[in-house]
């Protein structure tokens, strides 16, 4: 996501998810489990959950996005925010 004025806001359902998420990520957290533990358990259950009703091709595609993000340095950006 960017914070572009013209974009559109996420679905109910996309906002719904993603608070979900971030509790979950805090309660685990609270729980002394490390971050790459709870990243990858996250990581694999999204990758499952995209595996019910997508084709691989698909998925791949979804990664490649991912991966590009992370390498323009986008990924870093959204986890570092400026001042």
């Amino acid at each position: 996501m960017t914070d572009e004025p013209d974009e559109a806001p996420p679905p109910a359902d996309l906002s719904h998810a993603g608070a979900v998420i971030d509790k979950a990520i805090e309660y685990m957290m609270g729980q002394n489990i490390g971050s790459l533990a709870i990243a990858s358990a996250l990581l694999g259950g999204s990758l499952t959950l995209l595996a019910r009703s997508m084709d691989e091709e698909a998925i791949i595609r979804i990664l490649d996005n991912a991966i590009a993000t992370v390498r323009a340095g986008e990924l870093r950006r959204m986890a570092d925010p400026a001042p």
